[in-house]
């Protein structure tokens, strides 16, 4: 039986990006070339204008892919069973830790490896890129709320306002991990998030 037209579209399509995503994760934005991708993926270049206008689309494109796993992928943790809202918020950055730092990181880092470089690239690409940390500050924020109705944490600020705050300082510790090759700070993020949110 022949795989119908539409779901074949859509599995080149979406195998660019996948690689896309692991090989700028690697090396930055700037410094891959489509032909790289391209190779790497198995497909001709001139079939890459079917799916992507340009490489700022392709990067668009890329990015709202990557943000909607990761809020996908968050949610699930954010809603994990047997677990109170304060266990699900520190399996968060548990993930975080392993997944983010200066190991290769296959593709789940591209948020902190391309947000800086990107951002003053691209309106559009900068444009997902806050809509995608939006949504990531909106969940925690909600997470938070829960947490304190619940009883499992305490904060001494608005949810929202606590939520950016932790999601800035891990974003940071992420820089910092790449910069220092050391995992430490991401212990002193995970020590001040404890204090913040008030957890054992």
């Amino acid at each position: 039986m022949s795989i119908p037209k539409t779901h074949e579209t859509s599995d080149v399509r979406q195998e660019i990006l996948n690689v896309g995503q692991r090989i700028m994760a690697a090396k930055g934005y700037s410094a891959v070339g489509l032909n790289e991708i391209l190779a790497t993926a198995g497909v001709p270049k001139g079939s890459f204008y079917h799916y992507f206008s340009s490489k700022d689309a392709f990067g668009e494109a890329l990015l709202e892919d990557y943000f909607s796993t990761y809020l996908a992928d968050l949610d699930q943790v954010l809603a994990l069973p047997r677990l109170n809202m304060a266990q699900r918020l520190t399996k968060y950055w548990a993930i975080w830790e392993d997944t983010q730092s200066f190991e290769d990181c296959q593709g789940k880092c591209l948020a902190v490896k391309l947000g800086v470089e990107v951002a003053d690239l691209s309106e559009a690409m900068r444009a997902v890129l806050k809509r995608g940390t939006s949504g990531i500050i909106d969940r925690l924020a909600r997470a938070i709320q829960t947490g304190v109705e619940e009883g499992s944490l305490k904060v001494c600020d608005e949810p929202h306002a606590v939520a950016q705050s932790l999601y800035q300082l891990w974003v940071g510790a992420s820089v910092m991990v790449k910069i220092s090759k050391s995992m430490q700070p991401f212990a002193t993020a995970m020590s001040t998030t404890r204090q913040a949110l008030s957890l054992a």
